[in-house]
């Protein structure tokens, strides 16, 4: 389980009892361990806590016979549940490309199959769709990036974007960003992606804890799956 994706893995462990996740948790990498934590409910990650806390050696046998279960509960939920469309999947795997790859991915694709090219387009989240962010929204982003990839993301960004983000800010932080920008000279366009993608999966994240909403397109368009 060490090697499985911390949100697949939080998502099974939720469901068992908090002593089988801190043993779980005693047994796979700190790093791994404790981003599983912060994504299992409050109460629930604090008495897999105390569990860990007041862990004694856990016997061989009774291990032996946890991990059995484990595989064999994981594996079946992994094949219920993994069942995820294909386009969305594949969005998601696109969104983690660097942008000279993603272009020469989409651009592939669509010579073969216009069809999946558009919908994957359409499921992406992009930088520029940041765009869709209310201006509550786009404040507790500024306050959750530092300000100097703020400034290297902004470098790449259309006017419109730049905008956008600038007069959420008070004028005193827009001007020293502005002027930051300004003197950081040309950014390698590597450096840019990285920094784009980055408040891009900040977005996704807080808009997973409901801290922020990333509205979709509105109007005739919308559909119902």
């Amino acid at each position: 389980m060490g090697n499985v994706n911390e949100e697949v893995l939080a998502s099974y462990l939720k469901n068992e009892y908090p002593q089988t996740v801190a043993v779980v948790l005693s047994k796979i990498r700190a790093d791994h361990a404790a981003r599983v934590l912060e994504m299992l409910p409050d109460d629930f990650a604090m008495e897999v806590v105390m569990r860990m806390l007041r862990m004694e050696v856990v016997q061989k046998e009774v291990l032996e016979g946890v991990e059995k279960t484990l595989r064999t509960e994981f594996m079946s939920n992994l094949a219920r549940t993994n069942r995820r469309d294909a386009h969305e999947m594949m969005a998601e795997i696109f969104n983690n490309l660097e942008r000279q790859n993603e272009e020469r991915f989409l651009d592939a694709l669509e010579e073969r199959s216009r069809d999946a090219s558009e919908k994957i387009k359409a499921l992406m989240f992009t930088f520029e769709d940041l765009k869709k962010l209310d201006p509550s929204g786009v404040q507790t982003l500024i306050r959750s990036v530092d300000n100097a990839k703020m400034g290297i993301a902004l470098k790449g960004a259309s006017e419109e974007l730049r905008d956008l983000f600038f007069s959420n800010m008070s004028e005193r932080g827009a001007k020293i960003l502005r002027e930051d920008m300004e003197t950081m000279g040309p950014v390698r366009l590597k450096d840019v992606d990285e920094a784009q993608s980055h408040l891009v999966n900040t977005a996704k994240d807080l808009a997973g804890k409901g801290e922020i909403v990333i509205s979709e397109s509105s109007g005739e368009d919308e559909f119902v799956y």
